[in-house]
């Protein structure tokens, strides 16, 4: 899927991009398909993860702005979900390993309730991420968000 002919996005966003070892060419291959339109906004990854999307971004000549945290287990997943915190974050897509087990759970726990609490859209399957970038609200001006309410529902 092409996604620059599907939406031409205007508002540049912050968007962290984090994947697993075994879900590692599966976020470079995305990136590239999707290389147009991420090459117009700000990239946060994980320290390996952006590595990899940056070199295939140059082999195929095109400049992105990524930013590497640490890898995943030295406390990468750490680091973006207290971006997520600071309102630093618009979009995450985190292609995560169900499969095998992860010797920072408790990591990619946080960052994945982080994104929950404070209300940062998280891709978490090519397809979701799709969705997510290519959504008519991100350059809606009359839409906002709605906070979550953490409430007790009452009858």
């Amino acid at each position: 899927m092409k996604l620059e002919n599907i939406k031409n996005m205007d508002k540049q966003l912050t968007i962290a991009l984090v994947a697993h070892d075994h879900r590692k060419a599966d976020m470079v291959d995305w990136a590239v398909v999707n290389a147009e339109m991420l090459s117009k906004h700000k990239l946060i990854c994980t320290g390996t993860t952006g590595g990899l999307i940056e070199k295939a971004m140059k082999e195929k000549g095109i400049d992105v702005d990524i930013t590497c945290m640490n890898s995943g287990p030295l406390g990468g997943d750490a680091e973006i979900a207290a971006l997520v915190v600071r309102k630093k974050i618009n979009l995450a897509v985190f292609l995560i390993d169900d499969l095998n087990p992860q010797p920072h759970e408790a990591d990619i726990q946080m960052l994945l309730r982080q994104c929950r609490i404070h209300n940062v859209p998280i891709a978490c399957n090519r397809y979701s991420a799709d969705l997510m970038i290519t959504s008519t609200l991100w350059d809606n001006d009359d839409y906002l968000p709605t906070e979550p309410r953490y409430i007790k529902f009452n009858r």
